[in-house]
């Protein structure tokens, strides 16, 4: 919220992630940026993601500067997550006029079992 607080709405994404990185540096949070991913189908490499942020070894962090987040940013986010086995993943967008963001749980990761689908 501070960044969007301090640099509003209407950067490009890039600017919004190197303020974030700034900020959770900040905070003492550990985090890596722009970390590649593996990802695999049927156990074979397909290719790689660069995740925006990798935070604590357990949350995802994806960043949008979209004007409206839309159902497939919300699945991206979900297919992450699922991916590379992860509970929980987070989706900010700095783009609107107020900060969006929202969780995100991978359903099928054990610690996550008790949540119900929609």
């Amino acid at each position: 919220m501070k960044v969007h607080s301090a640099l509003g709405n209407g950067f490009q994404e890039v600017i919004y992630q190197r303020a974030l990185a700034i900020e959770m540096g900040k905070q003492g949070l550990a985090f890596q940026r722009e970390m590649a991913m593996t990802i695999y189908y049927d156990g074979i490499d397909i290719g790689t993601r660069r995740v925006d942020f990798f935070v604590d070894d357990i949350i995802m962090v994806e960043l949008k500067a979209l004007i409206n987040l839309e159902e497939i940013h919300l699945a991206q986010t979900m297919n992450y997550c699922q991916v590379y086995n992860l509970p929980i993943g987070l989706l900010i967008n700095f783009g609107a006029k107020s900060l969006e963001f929202k969780r995100i749980y991978n359903l099928n990761h054990l610690e996550n079992k008790g949540y119900k689908k929609d």
